[in-house]
């Protein structure tokens, strides 16, 4: 397999086939890799034969991705209101969830966690909903547009209120990060769920009120493609405007709405993904997060295209 240099790759790929940590972090060396972003299902058991490699210099660590490592609570798994919880005490508990993410992420040399954030909740899965008429009857149909506007009003009506509190609860941590001298970045990823912050002017806002710190943008390839078409937010266009705060990329491609496949090799689209390009080129942290069906050859290809481009972009 070629050597992939810089850029990482998740344990997303293959953690459900593996118990023992080293044999998963083996089987991405395998794939080229020297760097693995550690995700949120990767356990402190896993972490016992990781650990030793990450110390003996076998694997190197780009990013954690918080909640890390896992713990089994609802009330703080990746879909969840997070650091915009209205009860104070969940809220607190959040950021100190986070806090212990950098701490790992600190230990391990790692350059960032990858947040998400918050939501703006709601009683039911509107997204699921929505995905289901879109699949059905299109986007265009009257019932997907009615449901999406009734989406779409309670979530711009509410994004300020959980905006802010996202936003508190970032300066605390990163208070708290300053105080130790951590030089780790927090990325706030851009999400795959409609009612889930931030969007990419969101994420902007957030980045933009706590300048100087260590909040940036984690800019996740694939859904942000996803929102786009579902009707969020304008991904090309808004991908300029928020450039310059992206620290980390997710490198994935979409099927319609189904993520986490190799960009060109799955969607057959030789050209479309070339407008990430330079995001992928700008970031300082690139990993892939791909699903377990992607195969290595596929994996390698991808990878082959993505990095000929871009030495053909560079000149």
């Amino acid at each position: 397999m070629v050597d992939k240099g810089s850029y990482s790759f998740s344990t997303c790929w293959n953690i459900k086939r593996h118990t023992v940590g080293r044999e998963m972090i083996e089987e991405i060396k395998e794939l080229g890799f020297r760097y693995v972003e550690l995700n949120y299902n990767v356990t402190e058991d896993m972490m016992r034969t990781i650990e030793p490699m990450i110390e003996k210099g076998e694997i190197g660590v780009s990013s954690v991705h918080n909640v890390f490592p896992f713990i089994d609570d609802k009330d703080y798994d990746t879909d969840s209101v997070m650091l915009g919880f209205d009860d104070e005490e969940k809220r607190k508990r959040s950021v100190e969830l986070l806090i212990r993410s950098m701490e790992y992420a600190n230990r391990y040399g790692a350059k960032a966690v990858v947040v998400h954030p918050g939501e703006v909740p709601f009683d039911d899965n509107i997204d699921s909903a929505l995905k289901k008429l879109y699949r059905e009857q299109g986007k265009d149909s009257a019932a997907y547009q009615q449901l999406w506007q009734e989406m779409l009003e309670r979530r711009e009506r509410l994004s300020p209120l959980y905006t802010k509190r996202i936003q508190e609860s970032l300066e605390i941590v990163s208070e708290h990060a300053a105080q130790k001298g951590w030089d780790i970045a927090l990325g706030i990823e851009t999400r795959s769920r409609c009612y889930q912050m931030p969007s990419l002017m969101e994420a902007k806002t957030i980045c933009e009120n706590l300048k100087g710190g260590p909040v940036r943008l984690w800019y996740d390839i694939g859904h942000a493609m996803m929102m786009d078409r579902m009707g969020l937010y304008d991904n090309l266009k808004e991908l300029e405007e928020v450039k310059p705060y992206i620290y980390g990329v997710h490198i994935h491609e979409t099927l319609e709405l189904s993520d986490h496949w190799c960009p060109y090799v799955h969607s057959k689209d030789l050209e479309y993904f070339d407008h990430f390009l330079e995001a992928i080129n700008f970031a300082k942290v690139k990993v892939y997060e791909l699903k377990a069906v992607c195969q290595p050859a596929e994996i390698d290809e991808s990878h082959q295209l993505i990095t000929t481009k871009i030495s053909a972009l560079k000149g």
